[in-house]
């Protein structure tokens, strides 16, 4: 056990700890000794758990560390990147870069979790709360970090039990929106007049039914013209391959020369950012959301309330609609490939198309059915009538 002693510093106990060699000294909060020695003998235990894991992973296990790690060996390889590195942000701003991951218990999760509850998107008091999908996703990428490390050796001992759903808000139920045809040509006037810098940006994205990342940091790199493809990292490590259509042609050609790297660009304006007015720019999410608001307000359709028409709504409006142009014995499988969802699962929830059909085929039958009863029950095919006939 280790020893501990009074400080002239300090009213509280003080211990120093040896490891292999190497001197911890911490306060034990506590002004009795008795008190001191059994809470210097948890600090060891604890500090000795710790050593075990850095040894495990060969690194330090500070939440700053581990996450540029984690960002080095994951992050940098999939189209979420810059989501990534917002949320560990958001990890790293409430814990503090130096937290020790082994360090943080389900009531830190907890902590977190309140904490990202009060968040807003964008700025103004009127803005409204981060959804339960956005609260979750920071509580995931915790989780994935803690999971990063064990892959690599580390044990944890107080590792927080993520199956508890105290750890997770309830999620609406998902919805699928689909424009109307009236919404549909509103939105298609709208993207192409209110900023047509991002006119091509939003083309493509309506066209392919790709995710806004995916479209937004598409490169030069990834459009390999000699193959008619376009082949980028997508969600989960995946690899998203996009035919180069006449329709997608004609949206990308154009742009060849605006940008060296990126794709979709806008046009720098005199306003305080300091763009240079005419230069090209990569597109920005918060840019975007920007310009997203301001064109679904030009077109009428609702930009709040269960009704509103999200960017993300742009690829379920692209997957209902190629739903219903396809046979329904392959469709799903259609759906699920344009999609690049890993599993068809996912893809099932827009089945309601489908259901759609079926109602309409149900409805045909029993008209059917029905025409056939009237016609036995008019006198001249009365069944009765035949059996006169018969005799």
């Amino acid at each position: 056990m280790p020893t501990v002693y009074l400080d002239k510093t300090s009213k509280f106990y003080q211990t120093n700890i040896w490891i292999d060699g190497r001197k911890f000294s911490r306060s034990t909060k506590r002004t009795s000794k008795r008190e001191a020695q059994a809470r210097a003998a948890e600090l060891e235990r604890d500090l000795r758990e710790q050593y075990a894991a850095e040894t495990a992973a060969g690194d330090s296990l500070t939440l700053d560390a581990v996450a540029e790690r984690y960002m080095r060996d994951v992050g940098d390889s999939h189209a979420g990147k810059d989501n990534t590195e917002r949320l560990c942000a958001y990890i790293l701003e409430h814990f503090g870069p130096v937290k020790l991951v082994t360090e943080i218990t389900h009531d830190d999760v907890a902590g977190l979790i309140r904490w990202r509850r009060k968040h807003r998107v964008g700025k103004g008091k009127h803005a409204p709360l981060i959804s339960a999908y956005t609260v979750n996703d920071t509580t995931e990428q915790l989780k994935k970090l803690f999971t990063y490390l064990k892959k690599r050796g580390v044990r944890f001992v107080r590792e927080p039990d993520w199956r508890d759903p105290a750890l997770w808000l309830k999620e609406p139920a998902a919805r699928e929106r689909e424009l109307s045809d009236d919404e549909t040509a509103r939105l298609g006037v709208a993207m192409a007049t209110v900023r047509p810098d991002y006119a091509p940006l939003f083309e493509f994205a309506w066209t392919t039914g790709k995710r806004l990342t995916e479209c937004r940091t598409l490169r030069w790199s990834h459009v390999k013209w000699d193959q008619g493809v376009i082949e980028r990292p997508g969600k989960g490590g995946r690899i998203v391959r996009v035919k180069i259509s006449p329709t997608i042609r004609a949206i990308i050609k154009p742009l060849l020369g605006q940008h060296d790297t990126f794709v979709f660009t806008f046009v720098g304006q005199r306003t305080s950012n300091g763009k240079a007015e005419g230069k090209r720019y990569a597109i920005t999410r918060d840019g975007l959301r920007r310009v997203w608001r301001a064109v679904r307000v030009a077109a009428a359709i609702p930009t709040s309330g269960e009704n509103r028409f999200r960017f993300h709504d742009l690829r379920h409006d692209f997957a209902t609609k190629l739903m219903r142009t396809v046979d329904n014995a392959s469709g799903l499988k259609v759906v699920q490939r344009a999609l690049d969802h890993a599993s068809i699962v996912t893809t099932m929830r827009y089945t309601h198309v489908l259901d759609d059909d079926v109602a309409d085929d149900i409805e045909a039958v029993a008209a059917a059915r029905g025409d056939k009863i009237r016609d036995t029950n008019h006198p001249k095919n009365h069944p009765s009538r035949a059996l006169k006939i018969i005799k």
